[in-house]
């Protein structure tokens, strides 16, 4: 009988017992993300002395999505988020030799890039055993990435470092399930590697021809309820 109650009264105290066999689970993940640009140079950074160094600093933004999870098994899901807005704001910053005054330059000039960037990842979920309300998971996966606000092919001048739109990024992250009596709590730790240049070739600019590519690189901190 004192067994029986003890199962009893352990399966009162956890909460969203039905939760993962569920085969779809939705939800809204809120985020706040460290982004920059890995820089490789090109040939004329070393042949004009003008731009003495480039640098990507980094940048706050925040993400905002949908999430949609297939279960596969008791260990195993497919995650994705249709709806998936970053913004970013990433800045380059650039040390010259002789400043033009007049354009308001200075020895250490700073050209930020804004970003309302359209994601669609596709992750694949390692999930560890319930431990009482909390589970420990792991992740991989890729996302196709579109940016709204990239200046490629819009008039350019010396006050711009032209972008391409389209980008790719392997993921990879860690993260818990927190179950909570009417919702699960997911806190998630991600890195984001960009597999693409996304420079947009323009030899006429000050500020981008000493540029032979731009890889971005993002953190991710989020929050997802389910």
């Amino acid at each position: 009988m004192l067994p029986f109650f003890g199962q009893a009264q352990l399966r009162n105290e956890l909460n969203q017992l039905e939760h993962d066999d569920v085969r779809f689970h939705f939800g809204i993940n809120l985020g706040i993300n460290r982004s920059h640009y890995n820089i490789l140079h090109s040939r004329k950074f070393l042949q004009f002395d003008s731009v003495n160094v480039i640098e990507s600093i980094n940048s706050t933004g925040i993400n905002l999505a949908g999430l949609v999870n297939l279960r596969l098994n008791n260990h195993f899901n497919i995650r994705t988020y249709p709806i998936d807005l970053i913004f970013t704001e990433k800045a380059f910053q650039y040390t010259l030799k002789s400043p033009d005054k007049p354009r308001g330059e200075d020895t250490v000039t700073t050209k930020k890039v804004q970003g309302i960037t359209l994601a669609f990842p596709v992750q694949l979920k390692f999930t560890s055993d319930r431990i009482a309300n909390l589970k420990v998971f792991m992740m991989v996966g890729a996302r196709v990435d579109y940016d709204l606000a990239a200046n490629a092919g819009k008039k350019t001048n010396d006050d711009v470092i032209t972008l391409q739109k389209l980008d790719y990024a392997a993921e990879a992250g860690i993260g818990f399930h927190i179950y909570f009596p009417v919702f699960v709590l997911t806190p998630e730790l991600k890195i984001a590697y960009g597999l693409r240049n996304v420079l947009s070739p323009n030899n006429s600019l000050k500020y981008s021809n000493t540029i032979d590519k731009i890889s971005s690189r993002s953190l991710t901190f989020s929050l997802t309820v389910e």
